[in-house]
């Protein structure tokens, strides 16, 4: 597939892309925040640190599509200075949830925490795994255009929202189906392990590469 054209900075295709990028942003924000509160209380009931986990990824994500807003709005969309501190404030987010997640992962491993199961995070986890590859890829397909890392970032963000809802699916049906239970707290781990290296190539700008 060829990449999306480059537009001119400035030109009325970039304005009208940014506004995409930021109309976009909302939605996930509107899904995000959604998301996170059904997860985390789903999760809190079954005592599955992996959809615990989900939600708390959720609401890291809310807040990169906050720091999307910001960067178009106003006359930062134009602001190159802008673009860089929202391409670091993305990429932080990733950093904060995997010490959480990797912390009570490697504990329910070796206290042999069984979670619950849980209808609700089943629905979920599939509702997610089929709405944010969509979200993920429209951005990135702006970000490549506009060429804002930032962007692009959030989509990969997306991305790994979809990624890790498909492996927290795995895990609540392994648990639900065969009992095995050491799939929740290692799909926590993945979860951790993703998101380090998804923050370490968004902080270095390679997400429109």
């Amino acid at each position: 597939m060829a990449s999306p054209q480059v537009v001119l900075h400035g030109s009325p295709a970039y304005l009208r892309e940014a506004r995409k990028a930021k109309w976009l942003s909302w939605a996930s924000l509107a899904y995000m925040g959604f998301e996170g509160i059904v997860a985390v209380v789903a999760g809190i009931v079954a005592g599955s640190i992996a959809l615990i986990g989900f939600g708390l990824d959720s609401a890291i994500e809310g807040f990169a599509s906050i720091v999307i807003v910001w960067r178009f709005t106003g006359w930062r969309t134009l602001s190159h200075e802008a673009e860089r501190r929202a391409q670091k404030l993305v990429a932080v987010q990733f950093f904060i949830l995997a010490p959480y997640v990797a912390y009570e992962s490697g504990r329910a491993l070796i206290e042999g925490a069984r979670p619950e199961e849980s209808m609700v995070g089943i629905v979920l986890a599939t509702t997610s795994l089929i709405l944010m590859p969509i979200l993920g890829r429209a951005k990135q397909r702006i970000g490549a255009r506009i060429a804002s890392s930032a962007t692009a970032s959030e989509g990969k963000q997306n991305l790994l929202c979809a990624y890790l809802a498909g492996a927290v699916l795995v895990g609540l049906l392994g648990n639900s189906l065969f009992g095995a239970w050491w799939l929740d707290p290692l799909v926590g781990l993945l979860i951790a392990g993703v998101a380090i290296r998804e923050g370490r190539e968004s902080w270095r700008g390679e997400a429109c590469c």
